[in-house]
């Protein structure tokens, strides 16, 4: 099973539409997980109509449509992977064992918010990771997304995708 994992795209406010790249990465993914900030539904009604299936949440600029259709906390099992996602998990300090504490049950969790890579275990074995922006890269030497595959409950081949500049 492939995934596209994404966060914090701010489609129209900061970018027009997602960049070609991760567009043809949807498009060729099993399942999207998009980690909250849309900004607009019409992003969410296009990922929707162009993804086989799609996990997402609302982030702390989504406003009340977005809020209406999706959740904050997403859970799902994706090949015998349990898999959590939400917007925000507070400050880098701690983040480990605050997620271990919230997350206990899940193996991976998918976070945005700060717009910054991230990839890490936390104690008891739940994988962490943030896709960064592909479209906001803020003080991030690039724009980038995440793919990875997931096979009989096991994550692997995660992949951060550098996206050229705009």
């Amino acid at each position: 099973m492939e995934l596209v994992i994404m966060a914090d795209t701010h489609v129209p406010k900061r970018a027009r539409d997602l960049p070609a790249p991760l567009w043809a990465a949807v498009e060729a993914a099993d399942v999207v997980v998009h980690a909250g900030d849309w900004v607009d539904v019409s992003l969410l009604d296009d990922l929707t109509a162009r993804s086989r299936r799609l996990v997402g949440v609302y982030g702390n600029n989504d406003g009340p449509s977005l809020r209406a259709r999706l959740p904050e906390v997403a859970r799902v099992e994706l090949d015998g992977l349990r898999v959590a996602v939400v917007h925000e998990t507070g400050p880098k300090t701690r983040r480990e064992e605050r997620c271990a504490a919230a997350f206990g049950d899940c193996d991976l969790l998918v976070f945005g918010h700060s717009h910054i890579p991230w990839d890490s275990v936390a104690p008891g074995g739940l994988r962490l990771l943030n896709p960064g922006s592909p479209t906001d890269r803020r003080a991030q030497p690039h724009a980038t997304y995440l793919t990875a595959r997931v096979a009989a409950g096991r994550l692997d081949r995660v992949e951060l995708h550098r996206l050229p500049p705009r």
